[in-house]
């Protein structure tokens, strides 16, 4: 059904009825409100600025319902529970992206050098919307963090003493730091 008011006179504007197409939207196909809002708008500009009628009060219309949402929110407790359940690393993840605030990627994207144990902060390189931020350490992850951190370097050593520890650099790059 197109969306389009019922058929009106000059003076007296559109009328919203029953059967008009925008409260079709509304209570039959049950769309979103924002749908309904925009084929609104595209009629009342008709009107105004193609018809030059003005358009005043829109008795009438039945407005789609905007649901509500509810914040899906763990009550502190449960968040402990959720995290003591979680194996290593993954506690150590799971408490970094609830008591730093970080997002699964910015998470999993972390950086040696971008944690400063002594000032407890944490550098997000890349966060959402391409923006660099700076996050708190949660002072009961400060020990956890830096045994991973060592960990991950005697990893790394080891592998370097096994000749796995090493990345070949693209030649694009080699050409500009040879």
């Amino acid at each position: 059904m197109p969306c389009t008011a019922d058929r009106t006179s000059r003076e007296s504007g559109p009328s919203f009825t029953r059967g008009s197409s925008v409260n079709h939207l509304a209570v039959e196909r049950r769309v979103s409100a924002s749908t309904q809002n925009q084929a609104l708008c595209a009629i009342v500009f008709l009107y105004k600025r193609v018809l030059e009628i003005e358009v005043g009060h829109l008795a009438g219309l039945d407005r789609a319902q905007r649901p509500v949402h509810l914040p899906a929110v763990l009550p502190r407790g449960d968040v402990l529970a959720v995290l003591a359940a979680l194996a290593p690393p993954f506690r150590l993840m799971g408490g970094l992206m609830y008591g730093s605030g970080l997002r699964l990627s910015e998470c999993l994207a972390l950086r040696v050098k971008d944690v400063d144990l002594e000032r407890r902060q944490i550098v997000v390189r890349r966060g959402k919307g391409e923006h660099d931020r700076a996050a708190l350490l949660p002072r009961g992850l400060r020990d956890e963090l830096s045994q991973q951190i060592d960990l991950v370097k005697q990893r790394h050593r080891a592998d370097v003493a096994a000749g796995r520890g090493e990345v070949r650099a693209a030649a694009s790059y080699l050409a500009y730091f040879p």
